[in-house]
């Protein structure tokens, strides 16, 4: 008996371990009610995520929300950098968007040096460095339209360079990119306390992009600004910048939250409490 005892005991350890261990994928182990089929196979997931791009790698992003949205929240999510993945039938098996990510892919490829020069023998032909955009009509229309009809949307940072060349996702996120200087400390203001998303949290400082933009909803939405207390400016756009917003979008939801180029700034106590927040709001869990 003892024997068996031992193995069944070991046995629960090692689910648990894995349980663990599977949470920090920000994959599907999760406490919360299965809420939908996963594009990876027959299993239940809250959120499918679409991050990754030339300048922020996945990586970050999933070991940044994998702990701050699947453990520490509970929420169960897919993370992908497929970009054709993005489509009406994949969305509707989930009930929110998560974007982190910009609206240009290199599909020549890019010289990556750091700034070095690049030696090769025998010498690299060369090739065409220009961008493109990759967010089609098609995949604008899927966004908006799961939104509109009660899906949920959270989207980060960077999303606002998919904006230039998508009207429909212009749309839904609410504004277009004014771009951004290097990385550099500034101030996150609270500017409505008494939104669900922000009720309780305090002003903060990250060092990351401070990212500039020409917001496009009603000034009522606005939940948050970025301000540079050093003096710093951004071409002629002053020292500040709308940061996040919230608002109903059709039956659905939408919030854009502006920190999110380095791990160290997604988890700032302060910024972490807003990103949950802004999850159950979504998800009128709150």
């Amino acid at each position: 008996m003892a024997n068996n005892i031992s193995r069944s005991m070991t046995r629960r350890s090692a689910i648990r371990n894995a349980g663990k261990a599977a949470v920090f994928t920000g994959l599907s182990f999760t406490a919360r009610p299965a809420s939908a089929k996963s594009i990876y196979g027959k299993r239940q997931v809250t959120a499918f995520a679409l991050t990754g791009d030339r300048y922020h790698n996945i990586d970050y992003v999933r070991t940044a929300l994998g702990k701050t949205l699947v453990k520490d929240l509970g929420i169960s999510i897919d993370f992908t950098d497929e970009l054709s993945l993005l489509t009406a039938p994949n969305l509707k098996e989930y009930k929110l968007l998560i974007m982190l990510r910009d609206g240009m892919t290199w599909p020549n490829g890019y010289e990556g040096a750091g700034g070095r020069p690049i030696v090769s023998e025998p010498p690299l032909p060369k090739f065409d460095q220009n961008p493109v955009y990759w967010m089609t009509v098609e995949q604008g229309k899927a966004v908006k339209e799961f939104v509109q009809n009660g899906g949920a949307a959270l989207f980060y940072h960077n999303v606002t360079y998919i904006s230039p060349q998508n009207q429909d996702f212009r749309d839904v996120l609410g504004a277009v990119t004014r771009e951004h200087p290097p990385l550099r400390p500034f101030k996150v203001k609270i500017v409505n306390k008494e939104h669900p998303i922000t009720r309780g949290v305090n002003d903060f400082v990250v060092t990351d992009e401070q990212h500039f933009v020409k917001y496009e909803k009603d000034p009522k939405f606005v939940l948050m600004e970025s301000v540079n207390e050093d003096g710093l400016t951004w071409r002629d756009q002053g020292g500040s910048s709308v940061a996040g917003w919230a608002y109903d979008y059709g039956k659905g939801r939408v919030c854009y939250l502006a920190p999110g180029h380095v791990i160290t700034a997604l988890w700032n106590p302060e910024y972490e409490k807003i990103q949950r927040n802004a999850v159950k709001w979504l998800l009128r869990e709150i």
